[in-house]
């Protein structure tokens, strides 16, 4: 169980089964490689190794002829530090030195289909993926090494890929596999080694990558610079549903360096040779283009009600039998309702990504959280088969959940079409970024319970209206927003994920009758998925009627939470967040207060309790705070550095969110177009 302490300055500052496959090379030896930087792969054309179905061994762990071990995986890197992690998990399981280990992350033309990088599902999916193919493709080799030298299994010593037997006789791995492509199916008979044995899982190895960060090496996306590479800016729409009437596009071709202007319907780009020339003939687009612009509605101060009026009926999710008469017969029964309004991921850097066409196929170098996705909603925009489109994932500004990065990506692809045989590089400007990203959904959680005289939770019924918390692109073009504003546009086909919008609402408290109805809604705004989905709003407002029926029992928030909890581990982070803060000797005075919440995310992964502390010197003074105390118990640790930065990463977010951020509208357009610097 990991505690978490932030001051004001340290907080400023602040599937149902497994297919798993690895692949075999030629011989070296047995000494550690170098170590090698977390750069991006080099790009060498279509195919580079394709990779050869989640089925077979040579999909996930690879050995090369410099005594490498690279590892695959269709997961992105997001800042999270799963290309620490993982290495740290396959160098265990071969039990190699994790010098040797080199990852190869989101590649369609090489690493297996994962989907998205989302939901905190990486370390289960693509770690025990990992973990499995690393054990059979051991369990393989040593077995061969068995029959090479004439030794019983069980009598060989392995360390560091070199295997030797009793009578000095040694192999290796890359000796083993003698430079040739092992495709085999997974046996499953390969043991797991005993975490007891382990040598880097449950350690904080530092993640290579902060070197070049914080050297300011190239990195991200919006670094690369590919030979003969031509820059580009896209006139979007200036509001939803706008359509363009007229461009005087003679205007901006006469400029210098301007290579094209790319006019498709209401799809505007400008193409140059230079980034700067780019971005004064966008200026210019500005001044020449005309638009039909409808009006938004309904505006910010009427949505929650056209929230109530217009949603669709009910979606009953959970109920037990009788639930309403049960809240009649309450000695205690309180209402609350609870509201959060739209909010925009607000990423440091705007979107960006890079598009080449070159005999018929196409290459794009992007941010997505998805290379696979990405590939399939590309194939349907233009109409071609999928294996001629590869993805390559590159790192991009900070984002959990669906921003700009798919949307950049296809346009860039689009223009591209139009001036084939270069490499584009697209770059959304800041007002792109804030105006054209899919938010977090608004939504009203509206919650009535009932208590005994003891203090029990008896009944809980739960309302919810939400738009979507996911309408990222999975093979259907129309999620692109480039492609509702082309000459034939491909309409957007709503619905989404609207399990998003219940995530966490049923309470992991010892209830007897449950209600849970949710309301779609479809918004104003274009929603999707922001990190958590609807867990961040969920929690907020189940927590914060915890408070209030504690309060309505006159027990103390501690013991009324643990009182209704059956489940050990859930107590045990609450005890341990009672006793880290000293709650019961917290000074309480009129301007300083302390509140407390517990969720366990999804109800299925991490534990998490937290204490924050706020003060208000005045009634018209918005609210301060001055410290977070976080306590996690999220079972096995691969790297206790990169869960710490996770979980305060997320104490900061979710505290910035509740204090400062909502979207900004009004009938014209989106206000909200610069965000605020997350320290």
């Amino acid at each position: 169980m990991k505690v978490f302490n932030l001051d004001r300055r340290a907080f400023l500052r602040t599937t149902g089964h497994l297919l798993i496959g690895f692949n075999l090379f030629p011989m070296v030896n047995c000494s550690p490689s170098k170590e090698d930087p977390n750069l991006p792969e080099p790009y060498n054309g279509i195919p580079v190794r394709p990779h050869a179905g989640k089925d077979l061994i040579d999909s996930w762990i690879r050995l090369d002829a410099e005594g490498h071990v690279t590892v695959l995986t269709g997961k992105k890197e997001l800042g999270q530090g799963i290309r620490t992690t993982l290495i740290q998990i396959a160098a265990d399981e071969l039990e190699v030195d994790i010098k040797r280990c080199h990852i190869i992350n989101g590649d369609t033309g090489q690493t297996p289909n994962e989907g998205y990088t989302s939901g905190s599902n990486s370390i289960e999916g693509s770690g025990l993926a990992i973990r499995q193919a690393a054990a059979e493709a051991k369990f393989f080799l040593l077995k061969l090494a068995s029959e090479k030298l004439q030794t019983p299994y069980e009598s060989l010593v392995l360390k560091d890929g070199c295997i030797t037997a009793p009578d000095k006789k040694k192999t290796s791995y890359w000796d083993l596999v003698n430079g040739a492509y092992y495709e085999k199916t997974i046996t499953g008979k390969a043991p797991i080694l005993d975490f007891q044995k382990h040598q880097y899982v449950g350690k904080p190895i530092p993640r290579k990558d902060i070197l070049h960060l914080v050297k300011g090496d190239a990195h991200f996306v919006h670094d690369m610079r590919l030979p003969g590479m031509v820059h580009t800016r896209v006139l979007h729409p200036p509001s939803y549903e706008a359509k363009l009437i007229s461009i005087d596009s003679e205007a901006v071709k006469s400029l210098q360096g301007v290579l094209k202007v790319v006019i498709d319907g209401s799809f505007i780009a400008v193409i140059a040779e230079r980034e700067y020339q780019a971005v004064k003939a966008w200026e210019k687009l500005k001044e020449v283009t005309v638009w039909k612009k409808p009006t938004i509605n309904p505006l910010s101060d009427r949505l929650f009600a056209d929230m109530r009026s217009r949603a669709q009926k009910p979606e009953v999710i959970q109920q037990t039998p009788n639930i309403s008469k049960q809240l009649t017969n309450s000695p205690i029964r309180i209402k609350s309702v609870y509201q959060r309004p739209y909010q925009m991921h607000g990423s440091a850097g705007p979107s960006c990504a890079l598009a080449k066409w070159e005999n018929e196929q196409l290459t794009v170098w992007s941010p997505t959280q998805g290379v696979y996705p990405l590939q399939a909603t590309l194939a349907d925009l233009f109409q071609i088969d999928a294996d001629k489109i590869r993805c390559i994932g590159v790192p991009g500004s900070g984002c959990y959940g669906h921003n700009g990065a798919d949307d950049v990506s296809a346009e860039a692809a689009l223009i591209a079409k139009h001036y084939p045989d270069k490499p584009v590089r697209l770059q959304w400007m800041r007002e792109d970024e804030h105006q054209w990203e899919p938010y977090g959904s608004a939504m009203i959680m509206e919650l009535e319970a009932r208590v005994s005289k003891e203090g029990l939770i008896q009944v809980w019924d739960s309302k919810i209206w939400s738009d979507s918390h996911s309408t990222r692109p999975r093979g259907e073009a129309g999620h692109f927003v480039s492609a509702r504003h082309l000459e034939n546009p491909i309409p957007f086909l709503k619905g989404g994920f609207s399990g998003g919008a219940y995530r966490n609402a049923t309470p992991l408290y010892n209830i007897q009758d449950v209600r849970l109805q949710l309301f779609n809604y479809d918004g104003p705004l274009r929603s999707s998925a922001l990190r958590g989905l609807g867990a961040y709003a969920n929690i907020f407002a189940l927590e914060s009627f915890i408070d209030e029926l504690a309060e309505a029992s006159g027990m103390d928030p501690f013991i009324f939470r643990i009182k209704n909890l059956k489940d050990e581990r859930a107590i045990a982070v609450l005890e341990e967040l009672k006793s880290k803060t000293n709650w019961n000797a917290l000074e309480r005075t009129g301007n300083k207060g302390y509140g407390i919440a517990f969720a366990k995310y999804k109800n299925s992964a991490a534990y998490f309790a937290v204490m924050a502390e706020v003060e208000k010197a005045h009634e018209k003074e918005a609210f301060k705070l001055k410290r977070m105390i976080g306590v996690i118990e999220a079972g096995q640790c691969i790297n206790p550095d990169g869960l710490i930065n996770q979980t305060e990463g997320g104490m900061i977010q979710s505290a910035s969110w509740t204090l400062m951020e909502s979207v900004k509208y009004d009938k014209n357009g989106i206000l909200t177009q610069i965000a605020a610097i997350r320290l």
